[in-house]
Parts: C-alpha cells; structure tokens; sequence
C-alpha cells in the first residue's frame, strides 16, 4: 500500500528523478512537475496528499504556486530552496507552507519532515459537515458498514479492530456519510467540504476522492456497495444494500 501521493515541482531536471527514485523506494507514489503549469494539470487529475515544491522556477515561482495551492488544495507544502536567507523561509510560510528545506539537503530530514508534515495533516480537526441524524454511534463513534470512525482519535478501523490509514480529506468525507445515512449528498456539498467552499461546480476531484477512499473500504470498487453514486446527483452511504 502506498505511503501516500507526493508532486515534486521543480524546474531541474536531475533533482526531479532523484527525489522521485528516493521516495518511490520508500513506498511512495510520486507525480513530477517542470513548472506551475504542469503542476495544475497533474493535481487537478490526482489527488495529492503532499507538494514538494522549489521556490526558484522560471516563470511563476513557488511563492506564487503555493499560494495557489493554499486557496485551491487540501495538501502539503514543502518548500524547497538552495536559498537560506530567514525572509525566504518566513514569506513561504506566511503564505501557508507546512515547511520549508534547503538544498542541498539530507534524504533522511527530507523524509523526517514530509512524515511530520502527513501526520499533521492526517490529524487536523474535521472540516465542518452538514448536520447529521439518524447516526447508529455516539457522538464520538460512527459506524460506517463494517467500518468505525473514531472521531476523537480519527482512526478508521475495520471490524478485526485494524487501523486503514486514510487522509484527513478521506476521513471528513466518510465521516459525513456515516452521519448522513441513506441521504443523497450532492457533489456541491461534497465539494463544500473538501475545498471549503468557492469551488467550481464542475470539478470532479470529488469523484477522484470518492474513488480512492472506495478502494479502502470497498470489497470490489468497480462495483460499490458502501458508497453509492446517484447518477447525475451526488453518492449515498446506503446501510440497506451493504454487502
């Protein structure tokens, strides 16, 4: 199972390939980018859970780029730069970096710092949902099929008691189905939560989520049981037609 989806974004060819060689060996999926506009086709067609992204690139820097990543993507930023000067480090973190590196640098912090910044943001507190009703858990413990989403902790177990680590996006989205059983929820809504609002309504990153959290949770994805897809609509988290 992967560690997670990182792009690199980075205009130097060799620092690309390197980084990507590192951190599939380490059991991540990588995505690369030359420059801001690459960047946008790869993460509006994937879901990504963290950017490495150079500050010094011809053309948009990464100031710019992750400003737009802030506004527009649930993600984490790492700044990477051959740059030490402290404005550096405190413009790229006033913009909303998770941290910030400075080449040449240690694999091994590299990889330090990307798993702090992932688990940051795997435990971040919920995103507001549309109030819930008809929940079978308390107020701290939904069921969602053979699944319990701790909301305390925000572990996601499945009924041997086995943690499924899931992204803190993947966690608000099947946390608001649990509280929404058998209501159809529209993309708009699902959109709302992910994006936080000001989304255009005709993304479908929302349906890229929905299809990587059901190869977690469903026994055949390309047939779901558990989240449902109302044609046109939205998805339902249907508790009558569970496998």
């Amino acid at each position: 199972m992967s560690n997670g989806v990182v792009l690199v974004v980075d205009d130097d060819d060799n620092q690309r390939w390197l980084l990507k060689t590192y951190l599939h060996k380490h059991g991540y999926e990588v995505l690369l980018a030359e420059n801001g506009t690459v960047m946008r086709e790869q993460i509006e067609s994937r879901l990504v859970d963290l950017v490495l992204l150079d500050v010094t690139m011809p053309g948009e820097d990464g100031f710019t780029l992750a400003r737009y990543l802030r506004e527009h993507h649930d993600v984490g930023i790492i700044m990477c730069t051959a740059s030490d000067e402290l404005i550096d480090r405190v413009v790229g973190l006033e913009i909303g970096a998770d941290d910030y590196v400075t080449k040449p640098f240690e694999p091994r912090e590299l990889m330090a710092r990307m798993k702090a910044v992932l688990r940051r943001i795997s435990t971040k507190p919920p995103s507001p949902a549309v109030p819930h009703s008809d929940s079978d858990s308390d107020d701290s413990r939904l069921r969602l099929d053979k699944y319990l989403l701790d909301i305390d902790s925000r572990e996601f177990t499945d009924d041997k008691g086995e943690v499924i680590p899931l992204t803190s996006m993947e966690f608000d989205l099947l946390a608001m189905f649990a509280q929404n059983p058998e209501k159809v929820l529209t993309r708009e809504i699902l959109l709302e939560l992910t994006h936080k609002g000001g989304s255009d309504p005709y993304d479908r990153s929302i349906d890229i989520r929905i299809g990587r959290v059901r190869k977690k949770i469903e026994d055949n994805p390309s047939d779901p049981t558990i989240i449902q897809t109302v044609r046109g609509i939205g998805y339902v988290y249907s508790r009558d037609k569970r496998s």
